[in-house]
């Protein structure tokens, strides 16, 4: 297993450099430089070509590509992400301040669509062809057709404007003094992610559970008049979990750098709502930064899913 790990952990170095390359690259391309997005083009049309040169000379802009590059992938590995070229703000900073939110958020949200979603598969695929396993079906496809804004407005409609349970939004108040004060923002922001995955977590879950269900070892724990929870959760659950685990593993990126809708809805301050900013003034430092990060988030979910999928199913062989 561990050698297995080593293994699957060196294969990621090749992938994020070539992946790193790419990014770069793709910035490369786009029409103008940092000069162009830093100087408002009032000041540019005013300023002289000489002038110009040197602000790309001091920036480095003049040298080869594969020079800056590997000036920059250098940069990342001594923790120097660079600068926002909005306000000269470092880029590790900004990361700091923002990721604790997105991961906040994706922790909640993953955790009700883990949790809603098994137990409701499970409960459709034990009452398959009943009323439970029509009506859960039915909502299932539901949430999957509608979109998280449309969610994510009714929500704060009802429970914001109408009810005023809720704030509208942000993440905390300078008044707040402990986490449980600050809670109360997460939860619809956390609800919409969550809830919007749950329906696809539920579909697989149920599929894996009747297929589990069909296997000769239940058949023989029926056969030995054990408990129907005991064979359902102890003995089908896990292994219907496999393809579920995969799903939720791979999730987990998406959440951190797909709930760009949903911070921008709840006036979240994650990565999502800095990536959209970013887009927005030009700041490619900080979008190729952010790319990078949820790149890196995608891969190390695949890691996470093959060390899982190893631990659940011991049928999965390493070697």
């Amino acid at each position: 297993m561990l050698s297995y790990t080593i293994r699957r952990v060196l294969t990621l170095i090749p992938m994020l450099l070539i992946i790193s390359f790419l990014i770069f690259l793709g910035m490369e391309l786009m029409p103008g430089d940092a000069v162009s997005y830093m100087v408002s083009p009032e000041q540019l049309a005013n300023m002289s070509p000489e002038k110009m040169q040197e602000m790309r000379e001091a920036l480095g802009l003049t040298q080869p590509f594969l020079v800056r590059y590997f000036n920059w992938l250098f940069g990342l590995f001594r923790g120097d992400f660079g600068y926002s070229l909005t306000n000269g703000q470092p880029i590790v900073d900004i990361l700091k301040a923002k990721l604790p939110a997105t991961f906040e958020l994706s922790f909640y949200a993953l955790l009700i669509s883990t949790i809603l979603g098994n137990v409701l598969g499970i409960l459709s695929a034990v009452k398959r062809g009943g009323k439970s396993d029509n009506v859960l079906t039915v909502l299932g496809m539901v949430g999957v057709s509608i979109p998280e804004f449309f969610f994510g407005l009714v929500m704060l409609l009802i429970f914001a404007i109408n009810l005023k349970w809720l704030p509208i939004g942000g993440r905390t108040m300078p008044e707040y003094t402990s986490y449980w004060q600050q809670f109360r923002h997460v939860i619809m922001p956390a609800s919409v992610l969550g809830i919007s995955m749950t329906a696809g977590v539920m579909r697989y879950s149920r599929s894996s559970m009747l297929d589990a269900m069909n296997k000769d070892f239940l058949k023989t724990a029926r056969s030995k008049g054990l408990p129907k929870w005991r064979i359902y959760l102890l003995h089908g659950f896990r292994v219907a979990l496999t393809p579920v685990v995969v799903l939720i593993g791979f999730r987990l990126p998406m959440l951190i750098g797909g709930s760009v809708v949903i911070e921008q809805i709840f006036q979240w301050p994650g990565i999502g709502d800095a990536f959209v900013a970013a887009v927005r003034g030009s700041n490619y430092p900080l979008v190729m930064m952010i790319a990078l990060l949820s790149v890196t988030m995608v891969l190390l979910a695949s890691l996470l899913v093959d060390i899982l999928t190893a631990l659940i199913d011991p049928r999965v062989r390493l070697e």
